[in-house]
């Protein structure tokens, strides 16, 4: 039967006591991780937040009631006990913060008792993630689930915190606004007040920021949720939360120089790490070129080597074809796996393939000089002396090669040498390798669309020095944007803004809007800019990402409270769900099938 408090008041958390609060009489209360009859004495591990205490029951000092309360206990019952703290009478317990004390108890009483869980309430759980996610609200009495979610309530104080004493103003942009169709999906939202039209939630206030740099507000910051409508995977949820900022009268320095201050707080406030500013910076060319990718991993070498000139012309079909459709042949060098077996290489190759990959050529250097390849055949002694020196191999040293498009190749080797990285060890967990990639393309080009696209979205200034490539040759104009990337994650990025019209209506141009559909989409956007608009800049971090990274979860649902999963539904709710017949009608809205 459960007990009232009857005016019993908490004095502490289970895991704030140490020696230093001995002699002290406490109320304590909590959750049961568990309880252990020994005859005449039964001891209790008491569960909260802070952590876990050993509570003592003897009936010569409790009394006979709480005594046979005690009995009682069960995993996951709410209980509050009074008693008195003191030192361990058996031996420490190293591995609890309250592992010098424990607390003998006076009285109890039984707030809530509990079914059996469907599983252990505990650090590391080996219980399926599905089942966990159902049951979220047990699975979030974990500690190390706890842990992580105090770390990011710490994680938002610090930045709110920073913010403030650099002058920025939160401002809250609305939820439910206009859908602005250039990028990810949008959740749509049915008006009922206005039939046959929709509110898009938001996939960020990029809009509404810009607008507050034309109303002067200066340095605009907000912590907010924001909306896609995309397929999930490890780092990426269906509404996730970003720290968003944008700045009037900067330029790309000053943002940076904001941005990589507040990390570098947050780094030693939340984890006790020093964060080595400034953060160096990397163009995307660099970082294609060196890494196969725009968010490289840093913690470990394994860069890509173009050798297209050593192998132009040579005996080797895959390499010269890809040459001649004007492609490239870059490789990437294994240090010690010469002696890899040909099993791990097929599945390297099978690996490869799922980035675009026609195939993987390798070449490993044996100890005594000679090469084992799958193109040996087709070169001469001269061409793979020369193309293994290109490559800086040494004996013992494996080497693999992609032959396609650039783009292809990029994909291809920057993925295989994080993968390799992975399977080798290769890679320091305890390492945080803050990076800045600079000078991103303006615009890529959409094969789908069979138009330019914007690589961040269309308000992103170009470099000044290219704009008049935006005429001649739209592709090879690169943007004033940055991403700042933490072991091989973009963990934000922003830009400096348009706020000329003829600039703005060129790259509209450029993207293939006519004006009439600029205005219909970004209208109010580009009506305000006629009243006099500041030079603006911002960006924005990923906060679920950053979390992630600093607590060094395997994946953001870990540091979420209430995510969904891969399929973007809920396993606790089951949203989304089915709604009746009446709230359709009264949206003005009918389903017509699957």
């Amino acid at each position: 039967m459960a007990e009232s408090m009857k005016g019993l008041k908490r004095t502490c958390r289970c895991g704030e006591l140490s020696a230093a609060n001995v002699g002290e009489n406490v109320t304590v209360m909590g959750w049961v991780q568990k309880q252990r009859n020994k005859g005449g004495i039964i001891f209790v591990d008491l569960r909260d937040r802070a952590g876990i205490l050993q509570v003592i029951f003897e009936e010569s000092e409790c009394g006979a009631e709480s005594f046979a309360k005690a009995e009682r206990l069960r995993s996951e019952f709410v209980v509050a006990v009074t008693g008195k703290v003191e030192r361990r009478q058996g031996a420490v317990n190293e591995g609890l913060a309250t592992g010098e004390v424990e607390v003998r108890a006076e009285q109890i009483r039984i707030l809530s008792e509990a079914e059996t869980p469907p599983f252990p309430i505990e650090a590391d759980s080996k219980t399926k993630e599905e089942l966990r996610l159902k049951y979220r609200y047990l699975d979030l009495r974990r500690p190390d689930l706890q842990k992580n979610l105090i770390l990011r309530s710490k994680i938002a104080a610090n930045i709110r915190s920073f913010m403030e004493s650099e002058g920025f103003l939160e401002i809250e942009t609305p939820i439910l606004q206009k859908s602005t169709p250039e990028g990810a999906r949008d959740y749509l939202v049915p008006s009922r007040v206005h039939p046959g039209t929709f509110y898009a939630l938001p996939q960020s206030p990029q809009l509404f920021k810009q607008l507050l740099m034309c109303s002067g507000y200066d340095r605009y910051f907000q912590i907010a949720k924001c909306f896609r409508d995309e397929d999930l995977r490890a780092d990426r949820q269906p509404e996730f939360t970003q720290v968003d900022l944008e700045m009037s009268f900067v330029d790309v320095d000053d943002v940076i120089d904001v941005t990589e201050r507040m990390v570098a707080r947050v780094c030693r406030e939340a984890i006790g790490i020093d964060v080595q500013l400034p953060i160096r910076r990397m163009t995307w060319t660099e970082a294609m070129n060196r890494f196969g990718s725009d968010k490289p991993d840093t913690r470990f070498g394994m860069e890509l080597v173009d050798v297209s000139e050593t192998v132009r012309g040579c005996g080797f079909g895959v390499f010269t074809s890809a040459l001649e459709n004007g492609g490239s042949v870059r490789g990437i060098n294994v240090k010690g796996q010469a002696g890899m077996p040909r099993k791990k290489i097929d599945a390297l190759v099978e690996f490869a393939k799922g980035y675009g990959a026609k195939g993987l050529a390798y070449l490993s250097v044996q100890e005594d000089g000679t090469y084992k390849s799958s193109f040996a055949k087709f070169m001469t002694q001269e061409e793979l002396d020369g193309l293994a020196g290109a490559m800086e191999a040494e004996p013992g040293d494996l080497l693999l090669f992609a032959a396609d498009s650039l783009k292809n190749v990029w994909a291809v080797l920057g993925a295989l040498r994080c993968e390799l990285a992975k399977q080798l060890g290769l890679i320091d967990n305890d390492r945080f390798d803050f990076l800045w990639v600079t000078e991103f393309p303006l615009l890529e080009w959409s094969e789908e669309e069979n138009r330019f696209t914007a690589m961040h979205h269309p308000f992103t200034m170009p470099m000044e020095e290219d704009l008049p490539m935006l005429e001649t040759d739209p592709g090879r104009v690169r943007a004033k944007a940055y991403d700042i990337v933490l072991n091989g994650v973009e963990l934000g990025g922003g830009s400096v803004r348009i706020f000329q019209d003829d600039i703005q209506e060129k790259m509209f141009e450029v993207l293939g809007f006519t004006k009439e559909q600029a205005w219909e989409r970004f209208g109010f956007l580009l009506n305000a800019f006629r009243y006099g608009v500041p030079p603006h800049a911002g960006l924005a971090i990923g906060m679920d990402r950053f979390v992630m990274l600093l607590t060094k979860a395997e994946s953001i649902r870990e540091v979420i409270a209430f995510p969904k999963v891969k399929d973007a539904s809920c396993l606790m709710t089951n949203a989304p769900d089915v709604v009746d017949d009446a709230q359709l009608a009264e949206l003005h809205l009918q389903i017509t099938g699957e």
